[in-house]
């Protein structure tokens, strides 16, 4: 059996490989199927899909993105797999939640400028770092570049992790809003590696009746971090609301050092056999020949 990676990213948002070199390191790795989920953006969807049909016709390439929302004033990333990368109604949503990730970011590099002296300005950010969709990875290699800290971790542990003083959350955009959007889109919505929002098992466990309430099809249950017992976790998850099961490496180059494509940090395997019922249940998988 082969395996597949349902959650990537590339230098379209903070990955480190461009589009093509992800798709060449996919098929380099034996994978059977590889998805794009860049944050908030579908843009390097066309081309990979463009590249793959022309160059690995025996590997399949899924157009997918990852939206991150907030849920009491935390991130929670939600997966959208098979999505119609072409639907101009989604690419208008994608306009109004990235006018969200620019206003917030424009915050942050005023309270990291203003309250932590460090000198930094949204400006700076896309100057540094042109054509893509700014996270907070790119603050990381930004100040580690510039001198302002010792390591990339520090940036998250002192400065813009979830709890520390200089992070704003996003505004108005819920999970909600996003399985909302992937629906009408005819994609899939998954809820992203659950386990790192560290919840306790009756908050996760209420997130995911809530998240199912409002359409989520499936849930990320085989993931790069999770130990044994976290991924039979989320697997119990799966079956008492019926949802999908999805996996993947969370693979973004050099930028998230030591993860490995389809594997991991070396143990990871997503089997191909939970792929077909993903696909089926978007209504875009049957046209991928019109993509």
């Amino acid at each position: 059996m082969r395996a597949i990676d349902l959650h990537t990213h590339s230098n379209c948002s903070d990955g480190s490989f461009s589009v093509k070199e992800l798709m060449d390191y996919a098929h380099e790795k034996g994978l059977c199927a590889i998805a794009l989920t860049d944050h908030d953006t579908v843009k390097g969807d066309e081309e990979a899909m463009n590249y793959v049909q022309e160059k690995y016709p025996d590997m399949e390439f899924i157009p997918g993105i990852e939206f991150s929302t907030v849920n009491e004033g935390k991130d929670v990333h939600i997966v959208g797999l098979y999505v119609d990368y072409k639907d101009q109604k989604f690419l208008d949503k994608l306009y109004s939640f990235m006018n969200s990730r620019i206003e917030r970011n424009i915050k942050m590099c005023k309270k990291l400028t203003m309250e932590a002296g460090i000198p930094i300005s949204y400006d700076d950010l896309t100057k540094a770092f042109p054509g893509t969709v700014i996270t907070r990875a790119h603050y990381a290699t930004y100040m580690l570049e510039k001198g302002y800290v010792t390591s990339r971790q520090e940036v998250f542990d002192r400065y813009i992790g979830d709890n520390c003083p200089y992070y704003v959350p996003r505004e108005n955009i819920l999970p909600e809003q996003a399985i909302e959007v992937i629906l009408e889109n005819g994609g899939v919505p998954i809820l992203a590696h659950p386990v790192l929002y560290h919840l306790s098992d009756e908050k996760l466990d209420a997130l995911v009746k809530r998240l199912v309430d409002a359409g989520l099809r499936g849930i990320e249950a085989i993931y790069t971090t999770y130990e044994a017992y976290e991924e039979r976790q989320i697997k119990e998850l799966a079956e008492k609301y019926d949802l999908l099961i999805s996996g993947g490496s969370d693979f973004h180059g050099s930028n998230k050092k030591g993860i490995d494509l389809g594997v991991g940090y070396g143990k990871l395997f997503v089997p191909e056999e939970i792929l077909p019922p993903i696909k089926s249940a978007s209504r875009n998988s049957i046209r991928e020949c019109c993509w």
